[in-house]
């Protein structure tokens, strides 16, 4: 026993450290991530340009896996306890976010598109807008992963073969046929050693399908319409199929996901060289006598409104089809400068490799992932002199380990990077510079051996203009936007009014027993029945530990790694540890006879009571941090919104008693402070909150006796309660995210607590005190 009063104190102050250093670790995280947050901010990489995971805040636990499971460092981050999307622009969609959260608290959604002119308005079947047979897919539609192409290749050539068996009155192409015809370039040559397996339209009998381009998306889709019989044929105007990954430098590696290829199967790796997978697509080909055709472009589509059959000119000849699809990359032809020299020999567009570059002097122009690649693989030769000129005054959207990298070769000096400047004229041996950097304003001259151009490129968008491709933004599918599951409250608590509804029923009916004292309880008739020992006692003490039990399942359940086995969504679970946990507090109530007493049980029972009045406040806690409708946390950018909303509101309402009224609430918010700490911020809430309430009081009396209309006092006073609260998350958006992870935090440790005040109690019960099990089951007395 000496033994225990040592290893106890020693072991909860062991407890209580490491504890209070894993918070202050904890805390130093969150404000890594919103450091980094408002880096991104100030650089504009905090959106995204088109896809990027939205976060359901009432689903999301804070493990982190989305963070760990992304493949382009610093997308997402935790802060408070919870998920958030710090560089949205380094976001490409892979999606394995989604797949590691173990809650399904993530989605890939589309940004905002309302103010975006470059996005073709296509339909869920990836075919334009208004132009039936017309279909879109790959980089063209703006989505950039491999695995995304390949997905809209089948899709398009499934939605072809789906309409073609769907209306057999059209003419339709004998696709048993499948004679062995060679394949020609635009130049009359055979595109290498690739075989057709198509039959040439003719002027009665149109294609099924042309594919114009054969990138990954171009190649999925002629592969899936092999395997479906189509007549179809695959052209472009490159030289071999690859798109703009052939265009890749040497050796570059090509981030992709696990996928299916149609005629070959899954292909598992998550990575692959770019020779490796031009290979391969070039073997695919090959052996599935793809009818591809390059050297080929594209010069206009026509479309028969009559007949529905396009007439697609070329640069080779023209064809006669009845579905298209557009499988082009977004870079089309490279943008150009506009300069002088920019036509000489020794300026280049691309980087294929960098190897063949030794002890040269090198300009890179651009500020993209392309141009940091490239300036890198030339300075990492060792032997040339490598410049990058940038018309911005810092790299905004770089994936994270480009930025890394070359913020190292800056440091080495191993790239010399000129912010602030643009290209004004090329020569043979010179690039001269304007730069506009404080630090160095004027024109400046560099002696150079080689130039690179990465200003991007300007896609076709001319020619789907042409074929009848719309820009507008109004054209496209709206995104449907995300709702939260919610945290299944409003079950657990019927459930529970349910409970309570019984307690009440009980303790009416033994009103002669519960309203003694416990010393009188002693010597009642029913004392032998009802005294906590007792079955019904013993029955409720098994029933509160089998809830409490499973209240402490769910944190099992959302768990990474260990809550994969368990059946039903995180959802159900959430409404389950809601419910068990104010159900074993109602059943631990009646076990306790509806009275508190001074030994482990009575604390125990205390405590449970704390954790879930903390899970009450925690609720409240929830109204004062900005959400939007569905629930999810907003960003300080809707506030603003919604402030803005509101400031019209007012001035419909600013005259006379409406101006009276604002005055008051912007006077209030001003001399509000949440303070330091979380019991501070509490408190000032609470006063806050007692504060307006007497405001509005005293205002509505006013407004009365000014015979102000009540439907207009109603209405000015509703405003005044929004407009309290919308001040409130504005100032004090942080303290208030920071108050409810406080709260999340003290709630684990005091459910902690519980558990092992409940642990003492049970133990203690059954080998020192009078429970007597085995009369549960009709074992009699011991």
């Amino acid at each position: 026993m000496p033994w225990l009063f040592w290893t106890l104190p020693l072991g909860l102050l062991t407890f209580a450290l490491a504890a209070v250093l894993r918070r202050r670790a904890e805390l130093r995280h969150f404000k890594n991530s919103l450091a980094e947050r408002s880096l991104a901010r100030s650089r504009g990489s905090h959106q995204a340009r088109l896809q990027h995971p939205a976060i359901d805040l009432s689903s999301c636990i804070g493990c982190g896996a989305c963070v760990r499971a992304c493949p382009e460092e610093g997308v997402l981050g935790v802060a408070y306890g919870q998920a958030m999307v710090v560089h949205g622009a380094r976001c490409v969609g892979h999606g394995r976010c989604a797949e590691a959260c173990p809650t399904g608290a993530i989605s890939l959604t589309l940004g905002d598109l309302q103010g975006r002119n470059d996005l073709p308005a296509i339909d869920e079947r990836l075919q334009a807008v208004g132009v039936p047979g017309l279909f879109l897919a790959g980089e063209i539609t703006g989505f950039a992963l491999v695995r995304t192409a390949v997905q809209h290749g089948v899709q398009v050539a499934a939605e072809v073969a789906r309409r073609l068996v769907a209306a057999p009155a059209a003419p339709y192409a004998n696709t048993a046929r499948r004679p062995r015809v060679a394949v020609h370039s635009a130049g009359g040559g055979t595109a290498g050693s690739l075989a057709a397996a198509a039959e040439p339209a003719t002027a009665t009998t149109p294609l099924d399908l042309l594919i114009v381009g054969m990138g990954p998306a171009g190649l999925a889709c002629a592969l899936s319409a092999r395997e479906r019989g189509l007549q179809f044929l695959a052209i472009d105007q490159a030289a071999g199929v690859g798109g703009t990954v052939a265009a890749y430098p040497r050796r570059k590696l090509v981030m992709t996901q696990p996928m299916e290829l149609p005629l070959h199967g899954r292909l598992t790796q998550t990575s692959f060289r770019k020779e490796e997978l031009v290979t391969l697509w070039e073997r695919l080909a090959q052996e599935h006598e793809l009818p591809v055709r390059t050297g080929i472009a594209v010069t206009g589509i026509d479309r028969d409104p009559t007949s529905g059959v396009f007439t697609v000119h070329s640069t080779g000849q023209t064809f006669r089809v009845r579905n298209v699809c557009l499988a082009l990359g977004r870079r089309g032809s490279p943008r150009r400068l506009g300069i002088p020299g920019e036509d000489l020999p020794h300026v280049a567009h691309a980087l294929l490799d960098a190897e063949s570059y030794q002890r040269r002097t090198i300009l890179i122009v651009g500020g993209g992932d392309s141009a940091v690649e490239a300036a890198l693989a030339l300075a990492e030769q060792g032997t040339n002199t490598v410049t990058l000129s940038y018309r911005k005054g810092a790299f905004s959207r770089l994936k994270a380990r480009n930025e890394q990298r070359i913020a190292a070769a800056m440091a080495a000096k191993a790239v010399h990077v000129l912010f602030d400047s643009e290209p004004l004229a090329i020569t043979a041996d010179t690039v001269t510079l304007r730069v506009t950097a404080e630090a160095a304003h004027g024109t400046i001259e560099l002696p150079i051996d080689d130039v690179f151009v990465f200003a991007g490129g300007t896609p076709p968008f001319p020619l789907l203009q042409t074929a009848g491709v719309s820009f507008d933004p109004a054209l496209r599918p709206q995104a449907v936007p995300g709702t939260d599951r919610g945290t299944g409250l409003l079950v657990a608590l019927a459930l529970t009014l349910t409970g309570l509804l019984g307690l009440v029923a009980i303790r009416w009916y033994w009103r002669e027993y519960y309203d003694l004292t416990a010393d009188q309880r002693t010597f009642a008739a029913a004392h032998e029945l009802l005294r906590p020992q007792g079955p019904p006692g013993l029955w409720a003490a098994l029933a509160a530990t089998t809830l409490f039990a499973i209240n402490l399942v769910y944190l099992i359940r959302r768990a990474p790694r260990l809550g994969g086995w368990l059946p039903g969504s995180l959802r159900s679970w959430m409404a389950l540890h809601i419910a068990s946990g104010l159900g074993a507090l109602l059943c631990a109530w009646l076990h306790a006879g509806f009275h508190i007493r001074d030994s482990v049980g009575g604390h125990a029972l205390l405590v449970m009571a704390i954790v879930v009045g903390a899970g009450v406040v925690g609720r409240w806690f929830y109204a004062f941090v900005p959400r939007a409708q569905n629930g999810r946390q907003q960003d300080l950018e809707e506030l603003g919104a919604r402030v803005t909303a509101l400031a019209s509101e007012w001035d419909r309402h600013g005259r006379g008693f409406g101006a009276e009224v604002r005055a008051h609430v912007e006077n209030l918010v001003a001399g509000e402070s949440l303070g330091r700490g979380f019991f501070a911020r509490v408190i000032a809430l609470v006063r806050g909150q007692a504060r307006l309430r007497r405001q509005l009081r005293s205002l509505r009396a006013r407004g009365l006796a000014e015979d102000v209309p009540q439907s207009e006092i109603t209405r000015v006073l509703g405003l005044a309660q929004q407009a309290h609260r919308l001040a409130l998350q504005v100032t004090h958006h942080e303290e208030l995210r920071a108050l409810l992870a406080t709260w999340r935090y003290l709630h684990r440790w005091l459910a902690l607590l519980l558990l092992l005040l409940t642990i003492a109690h049970i133990v203690t019960a059954t080998r020192f005190g009078s429970v007597d099990l085995g009369r549960l089951f009709g074992g009699g007395d011991r």
